[in-house]
């Protein structure tokens, strides 16, 4: 799978965005109970796999079929994991079938992501779990592949409108994760004054995503490992949850609880 932007990858991705996905799997785990598990947005599988446990039926779902090959190819020794290529908003599952969905880092993507956690709501069974993890919108940087981004209140309001019971944490970083994020921020926006003209914001939206996903790993090679945060160690204990979310909070984590009726008996 070749660096995009839109996947984080072991080795080309910033430790630091590496660790905030790994982080977030953590706190998923935590709370996971047994019967069926789809992983939204899985990509090859790796966090999938963290996932598996006796009991317990895990199925990681990608809208790249050629992704979801690999990652069955990579995985086909693992008898309590699956892979299936899914529309996150369009999931190939009986209603109120599913015990826990992982959304992770793919409801910023939609740009209707109202459809998103209504497949949520749609899958899972009367007193199923959705985890839904996003990037703080204040604490985000430009990123053409994030078209829907959320505060906490806003995230909890679409939530709310298809789980009875939702509650959002934060992700928060210590100092060194957050001197990452400076750091990288700021070379993230001395590149972009060099676009005088805002042509990114200009052009078609693929015609930006197209250009983005073609520098990206140019731009990763201009500046060198060390400025780009690849390999500073950094990992998921430089993670915690916290009920203070403000506009330096890196990340969301909710937990939406009950489907609402409704939308299981639509």
């Amino acid at each position: 799978m070749k660096l995009t932007g839109e996947r984080p990858m072991q080795g080309a991705t910033p430790d630091s965005l590496l660790a905030f996905h790994d982080a977030g799997y953590r706190e998923v785990l935590a709370r996971l109970g047994s019967g069926i598990t789809i992983d939204v947005g899985c990509g090859t599988g790796d966090e999938t796999l963290r996932l598996v446990a006796p009991g317990r039926l895990v199925i990681g779902a990608d809208y790249s079929a050629e992704t979801m090959r690999a990652a069955g190819i990579e995985h086909a020794g693992n008898r309590g994991l699956r892979f299936c290529a899914f529309d996150g908003s369009a999931l190939a599952v009986a209603d109120a079938s599913v015990d826990f969905i992982v959304s992770s880092h793919i409801i910023e993507h939609f740009v209707n992501p109202v459809a998103h956690v209504a497949e949520l709501a749609r899958s899972l069974r009367a007193d199923g779990t959705a985890f839904v993890i996003t990037p703080n919108a204040p604490a985000d940087f430009e990123n053409p592949f994030h078209v829907y981004l959320f505060e906490r209140v806003h995230l909890v309001s679409l939530l709310s409108l298809f789980f009875e019971d939702v509650v959002c944490l934060g992700l928060e970083g210590d100092d060194a994760l957050h001197a990452d994020f400076a750091a990288r921020r700021e070379s993230g926006e001395r590149l972009l004054r060099l676009d005088v003209l805002r042509l990114r914001q200009r052009m078609p939206r693929g015609a930006y995503v197209w250009t983005y996903e073609r520098v990206l790993p140019i731009v990763y090679r201009m500046l060198g490992r060390e400025r780009t945060g690849i390999g500073s160690g950094l990992s998921e204990h430089n993670f915690r949850t916290t009920e203070h979310i403000n506009e330096h909070t890196p990340g969301l984590f909710a937990i939406a609880r009950r489907p609402r009726a409704q939308v299981n008996a639509a």
